[in-house]
Formats: structure tokens, C-alpha cells, sequence
């Protein structure tokens, strides 16, 4: 019953979505006053900006168009100002403060206001990314969005190239590292500012299948998602330790290896589906989080973290696979002074169901040599002989509902047989990797090892009895209620995440209390989410799926539905404790 497809129905009338080159070009011509001249088309970081182009010049017949990416600057000496940003580490690079602006050529973007101000009269189209900027005096305005994915497709495909790059034929890798730490950066800057004023929003993610709807519809979509719960749209990829528990529960096709990953919660990657009618359009969930921050988050994590959304959720799928890569994360200092960014990613393994002989390794065993591990993992690296992981990482069992906490700092990784939730901080891909049990990658090749950056934030004094006593199944019991229970399931004190668990047959009441809430449902078929005050629809959600309940919405409740009504469920929930964001943002790690 997993939905694979989310969406928030926005309007029953499909006519305010438009749909096709023809329509869209109608539509456009209809909006354009006498009096205006200028049409901006601003386009999102890959997007296949010569085949809009293309269709709207057909459908426009402009006097004149102007392509952004004409006006770039060359290859070259954009090169010279970002190398040093990105490095020549194969992963990682600095988090970037570019603004779009600084992609182009002065020099050039002053011959194209001075070919527009030649112009007769006429419609003058200006399209690619960075339009706004080139066009501020712009009559009409439309955003043509992408979503994260669809874009990371585009890379592997070898279709598109990163802003201002020849780089098409590069690895992917390559390409989503500049696009992280560079493009998405800029991008998305702008596009926080022209969110409020966009005329219309164009969704080229099926190139054969534009839609259209306008700004307004969009806005009005936006901020009817933040007043009640949501879904975003998951999406799976395969990986080399890759298992089939999804593809059973889920029912995924079979056309990859396996499916490693489900990424169900992470905003910045994930999209989000307006409908109007039976048409859906796609955007970025991020357009929700810089449009209602507040409205979203909650004034203390928005102050904390700005427009970002700091809970991840994702699904780890080691059913018929094998072991994750051995690994830690950075502290937070070190993620502040090499790449940065304000906060690590710590996070934990809550199991969703786990095989017979499940386990994950995690933190030190008692009285190993750091110097001898250390020299021992460089072997495997350089030698390509087997790191004997059990010498000196502890195995624990692990078992359905376990809840492993895993502060940055700690060395671990999940063995096979687990379907783990993964609950972590959002800093996305900082991982160091420092073992991946002697294979290769999908794509045939070795996958880069960080030995140098991990040993750097190793925490050696975590060790097994320390881990034992503090990191597993750390359940503290709380409030009962007639046909629930509470318990407090971690995460660490050094981790700004809090998760309650509630185990139900009755109906569980839920707040907000001013902060965005994240939650799974861990045990039953299906359950429902509904306002005490009928602030907003029932809410059906079914096993396995993660939810958002923004912190505007305070009071909710939560029981089982359909054919899990009288039986016991279960949901687990995480949200930004308060207390820790009043702390020190960059505190020295303990």
C-alpha cells in the first residue's frame, strides 16, 4: 500500500494546469499587455533550456531572444574563481556563497541590454538561467523549476552539463559535486528572492509533457501544504550493498541490481506534487521550505537554521545485500572549518525490520591500538587486502524496532538483513568513508575512501562499553493515554534530534509545540492523522511512508485505520529539541 506517488490536491478544476507546448504558448500570449515587451524565462540549473527555448519561440514569435548561457563566462575563467571552492578532493568541496550574477560576463550582458534597448517594438524573450538577473525590468516572469532528481538522471545520462561548464562527458559524480557545493547554491538564492513574484511555473520534468500553471496557483498550493500533513515524493536507487526488501513491501520493479536507498524524507532532494484535478505538477520541495520557513519549521529551528530542513529520513535496504561502507561523520567543528557548513550529520538506525542474524557495527572495541587500525585500513586501501572490520569495531545483533543512536564521531555502518530507517541532521553528503569491504561500485570502479578525514574525527574513546550504555536501544518510558504509550528513543544528547515513539490503538494526541514534526509509521497497515478542530482533511498514511506535520499546525491526533483499526501500531517521531538550539550552533564536540 506504499504510495509511491504522493500528492497535495491543490484544485478539482485540471483546466488551471496547462498542459503542452501549445497550450502553455496560448496561455503566454494571452498574458502579455501592449504595453510589454519583456518576457523572462529564468530556468533552474539543468534543465533542457534550448527545447524551451525552441518551443516558446515558435509559439511567440519574439523580434528578439537572447540565451543566458551566451553570456556566461567562458569555461576558463569561471574555472579560476570556483576551483579553489570545489578542490581536488573527489567528494567534497566548500559550500559555496556565488550568487548567479557571478556567472556571467559583464562585458556581454552589456551588449545584450544595449541589443535590447535597439530593440523596435516587440516582444524581446530572454531565457536560461540567470534571466531574472539579466532582465530585472522584466513584464512577465516564468520559472521553469527541476526537480533534484531528475537533474542527478540527467548527469548519469551524460544530457546536460553543470552552469557554466563544458563538462557534459564527466563522470557524474563529478557533475553532482559541482552542482551541490555551486550551482544549486546560486540557484537557489535567486530563487528564494523571485518565488513571491513569478508569473508562472513551468514543469519540464517530462519533456514530452510540459505543464504550466501560474505563480499564484503555485503559491496558493505552497501555503495550502504547510497548514496540514504531507508526504514528499520518495524515490529508490540502487547501490552496490543494495537489497529487495523494498521491492516485495513496496512494489518496485526489477529492472536495477537492487534498490539500496529510498529517500522519503529529505527536502532538498525530494519534490513535491500539486494536483489540480487528475493533472499533477512537479516542483522541488525546497520552494516550500524558502517560501514558509516559519510556517514549516517554527521560529526557533528557522533561527537556528535558517530556510533549511534540518530532519532527514531515509531507508537503507540490506535484505539480500550486504554491508554498508564501515564510516563515520565529521564533527561539527570540522564540517564548519573544511566545508562550511554550520552542523554535522548525526543521525541513527531505527530498525524497520531486520533478517534473522541482523547486525550493525558500531563504535570501538575495548583496548584496540588506534596507530595498528589505522595502518590496517591503509593496507586495504593501497593493498587491496581484507580490513578485519570484527578486530576492531564492535558487532551488535539487531533486531526489528531496534533504535541504534550514532552521534557524529562514531564508526559504524549497517550489516546485511536490515531495513533500516536512517533519522539524521541534513547536511546530506558528508560521509567518510573508511572501509567498503573490497568492492567496486555500480559503475565498475572503487569508491573514494576518506581514510585521512575519518581518522581525523574517530572519537577512540567510544567504545564498547560506552556504546553499549548509551547508544542502544536507549528507551525511556513517558506518558500513557487510554490505548497509547510514549517512549523517549534517543537520539544522544549531543544530537539536536529528539524521537518519541508511540505505540497505539486508540487515538494518540500529538502537538507541534512550534516545531516541524517527522514521523513514520514503524508497525500496522495504515493509520490516520486528523485535526481535533478539522483544520484540515484526514490524513491517511501507510506503513513504512514518512510524514511531515508542519509546526504551524500544532494539535493533531493519530490512530489506525482501515484494516489496522483495533490493532497495534506504531509511529516514530523526530523534532529539533529546543533546548539544543539555544545551545552554542558550533559547539566544541564532547
Amino acid at each position: 500500500m506504499y504510495d509511491k506517488y504522493p500528492y497535495a490536491s491543490v484544485s478539482t478544476n485540471r483546466e488551471e494546469c496547462h498542459v503542452g507546448w501549445r497550450a502553455i504558448g496560448d496561455v503566454l500570449l494571452k498574458s502579455i499587455d501592449a504595453g510589454q515587451r519583456i518576457m523572462c524565462v529564468e530556468c533552474y540549473p539543468g534543465v533542457f533550456e534550448s527545447d524551451v527555448r525552441d518551443h516558446l519561440a515558435a509559439s511567440l514569435t519574439p523580434q528578439l531572444v537572447i540565451a543566458t548561457e551566451s553570456l556566461l563566462l567562458a569555461p576558463h575563467q569561471l574555472a579560476a574563481q570556483i576551483d579553489p571552492l570545489l578542490t581536488d578532493d573527489p567528494v567534497f568541496g566548500m559550500m559555496s556563497t556565488m550568487e548567479i550574477a557571478d556567472f556571467f560576463d559583464k562585458r556581454k550582458v552589456r551588449e545584450a541590454w544595449q541589443e535590447i534597448e535597439h530593440a523596435r517594438a516587440g516582444l524581446i524573450l530572454i531565457i536560461g538561467v540567470g534571466a531574472a538577473e539579466i532582465a530585472p525590468q522584466h513584464d512577465l516572469l516564468i520559472y521553469t523549476d527541476m526537480a533534484r532528481w531528475e537533474i542527478q538522471q540527467r548527469q548519469r545520462c551524460n544530457e546536460i552539463s553543470n552552469l557554466g561548464a563544458d563538462n557534459k562527458t564527466a563522470s557524474a559524480a563529478d557533475k553532482y559535486k559541482r552542482a551541490f557545493f555551486l550551482d544549486w547554491r546560486a540557484a537557489d538564492r535567486l530563487k528564494q528572492r523571485l518565488l513571491p513574484r513569478i508569473d508562472f511555473v513551468l514543469d519540464t520534468n517530462a519533456p514530452q509533457s510540459p505543464k504550466m500553471i501560474t505563480g499564484a496557483a503555485m503559491r496558493k498550493g505552497l501555503a495550502t501544504v504547510v497548514q496540514r500533513p504531507f508526504r514528499v515524493v520518495p524515490f529508490f536507487d540502487p547501490g552496490p550493498w543494495g537489497g529487495h526488501w523494498m521491492e516485495k513491501h513496496f512494489d518496485l520493479p526489477t529492472d536495477v541490481p537492487n534498490h539500496a536507498w529510498c529517500f522519503d524524507c529529505v527536502p532538498e532532494e525530494n519534490s513535491l506534487l500539486l494536483g489540480f484535478g487528475d493533472e499533477r505538477v512537479e516542483m522541488p520541495s525546497i520552494n516550500l521550505v524558502l517560501l514558509h520557513p516559519r510556517e514549516l519549521l517554527g521560529d526557533h529551528i528557522y533561527n537556528r537554521f535558517g530556510a533549511e530542513f534540518p530532519i532527514r529520513f531515509d531507508l537503507l535496504d540490506t535484505v539480500g545485500g550486504g554491508n554498508l561502507s564501515l564510516q563515520v561523520h565529521p564533527l561539527n567543528s570540522y564540517v564548519r572549518d573544511h566545508f562550511g557548513i554550520g552542523y554535522t550529520q548525526d543521525e541513527s538506525y531505527y530498525m524497520l525490520d531486520a533478517d534473522e542474524g541482523a547486525s550493525v557495527y558500531l563504535g570501538l572495541r575495548n583496548d584496540i591500538e588506534p596507530r595498528e587500525m589505522l595502518d590496517d585500513l591503509q593496507a586495504a586501501q593501497n593493498e587491496g587486502v581484507q580490513f578485519d572490520a570484527e578486530r576492531y569495531v564492535n558487532k551488535w545483533p539487531a533486531k526489528k524496532h531496534d533504535h541504534f543512536l550514532i552521534p557524529a564521531g562514531t564508526i559504524h555502518c549497517s550489516g546485511r538483513g536490515s531495513m533500516v530507517l536512517e533519522i539524521s541532521a541534513t547536511p546530506y553528503i558528508f560521509t567518510f568513508k573508511l572501509w567498503d569491504w573490497g568492492r567496486m561500485g555500480l559503475d565498475g570502479h572503487p569508491r573514494p575512501i576518506h581514510l585521512q578525514r575519518g581518522a581525523e574525527n574517530i572519537q577512540w574513546n567510544r567504545t564498547a562499553n560506552w556504546v553499549r550504555d548509551s547508544l542502544i536501544n536507549s528507551v525511556e518510558p513517558l506518558t500513557t493515554g487510554d490505548g497509547w504509550r510514549e517512549e523517549r528513543t534517543g537520539l544522544h544528547s549531543l544530537e539536536f534530534i529528539e524521537t518519541r515513539r508511540h505505540w497505539f490503538t486508540g487515538t494518540v494526541p500529538h502537538h507541534t509545540n512550534g516545531t516541524v514534526n517527522v514521523l513514520n509509521l514503524v508497525e500496522g497497515n495504515e493509520a490516520v492523522i486528523e485535526s481535533p478542530y478539522g483544520a484540515f482533511d484526514p490524513f491517511i498514511v501507510h506503513y513504512a511512508e514518512t510524514f511531515i506535520v508542519p509546526a504551524q499546525v500544532g494539535a493533531y491526533t493519530i490512530r489506525p485505520h482501515g484494516v489496522a483499526a483495533g490493532r497495534q501500531c506504531a509511529t516514530i517521531k523526530a523534532f529539533v529539541r529546543e533546548d539544543a538550539v539555544r545551545e552554542d550552533a558550533v559547539r566544541e564536540d564532547r
